[in-house]
């Protein structure tokens, strides 16, 4: 039994001098400020450092096909950027503007022409890391982070491939990105010749573009931007809410009604209508809660029907409140045009609520 309690003790103590050690680096850690946070764990680090860069450093092992990338694509990405990648309803088309010969140079020729209708994201993005990266971490808009490395890979193969960029049997992976690289339309048209950064290869030498001077005492103080469309000329110019901007159009506000206030515009020398009801705004501040908004207007189409349109459409229903409901939990296609909506995830509540809404008619 000695010798047992002998050939322990070096033990205890070699665990007692590494707890030791262990505390001591802590501490040594937190000396620099005591008392506040402690140094991030491997995990939390790794979880946080996500970002994709143009060597490719940080992309994680996976491959995608063009024709998984479609399935991912119609399920969650086309209610927003189009069929083909080509809408111009809620965001600014992804897909459009390139051609076989902007491949081959890496610059796309239609940049320049001033006469072109816009600028789509596969015209200007010159690296296909920045592609991967923002579709990884912020895609799709409602739920970002939840599509797998493989559906990122597989998404950014489609998307490409809608650009012509890889054929349609393509599978894009890490072991081959680069080769994709080497197609992108406007990989030449990144530019350092603004002196943005020092050192000499970074542009005019690394002159800056600017030449400012930090006020140090008597600042002026920072002046308060504000602006507002006052009543006399809320509608000088025709309603904003039926002027659209050829690329990225942004629905404005209907002028020809009072600030605050919903529905259809009022008849000309008819006197303005009162706002909601305090039960509509409830239900329209869940629809805005929710981003229900984002794709359906109140009184007008957006990228799907607007919800007073849907009301009418089945007022007639006795299961109208059970049917409406079952539609935004599940989503559907088909019923409104070949753009699918997604299934919700909103609460159960909550979905009953702009149900019920509608199925009494979608009140003002």
């Amino acid at each position: 039994m000695s010798s047992c309690r002998e050939r322990r003790a070096p033990l205890r103590g070699l665990a007692v001098a590494t707890a030791l050690l262990a505390a001591g680096a802590v501490w040594a850690q937190s000396t620099a400020f005591p008392g506040i946070g402690r140094a991030a764990t491997p995990k939390e680090v790794q979880a946080w450092d996500i970002d994709v860069r143009p060597d490719f450093k940080g992309l994680p092992k996976g491959s995608g096909s063009v024709s998984r990338g479609q399935d991912v694509w119609e399920a969650k990405c086309a209610s927003c950027h189009g069929v083909f990648g080509e809408s111009n309803e809620v965001f600014s088309p992804l897909v459009g503007g390139t051609t076989a010969a902007d491949i081959q140079r890496g610059r796309v020729a239609r940049l320049r022409d001033e006469s072109f209708p816009g600028r789509t994201t596969l015209m200007k993005v010159p690296t296909v890391s920045t592609l991967w990266d923002y579709i990884n971490r912020a895609m799709p808009w409602n739920a970002p982070k939840s599509l797998s490395t493989d559906d990122v890979y597989a998404v950014t193969a489609f998307m490409l491939n809608l650009g012509g960029v890889v054929p349609d049997n393509f599978v894009m992976s890490d072991a081959n990105i680069a080769e994709v690289q080497a197609r992108m339309p406007n990989r030449n048209g990144m530019t350092t010749d603004h002196g943005l950064w020092p050192g000499r290869t970074m542009g005019n030498g690394g002159k800056p573009d600017v030449r400012a001077t930090a006020c140090m005492s008597n600042c002026a103080v920072e002046p308060k931007v504000a602006s507002f469309l006052p009543d006399f000329a809320r509608n000088a110019h025709g309603n904003l809410a039926e002027q659209q901007r050829l690329v990225g159009p942004q629905v404005g506000a209907d002028t020809t009604r009072p600030p605050g206030s919903v529905g259809r515009p009022a008849a000309a020398g008819a006197a303005a209508p009162a706002g909601p009801s305090a039960a509509t705004q409830a239900v329209l501040a869940l629809a805005r809660q929710h981003n229900c908004l984002a794709c359906h207007g109140v009184d007008n189409k957006v990228v799907g029907p607007g919800l007073r349109e849907v009301a009418r459409k089945y007022a007639g229903r006795a299961d109208a409140l059970a049917y409406m409901k079952d539609k935004i939990l599940k989503g559907g296609q088909g019923v409104w045009g070949a753009i699918p909506m997604p299934a919700q995830t909103l609460p159960d509540a909550d979905a009953l609520a702009i149900a019920k809404w509608m199925a009494e008619g979608a009140k003002p």
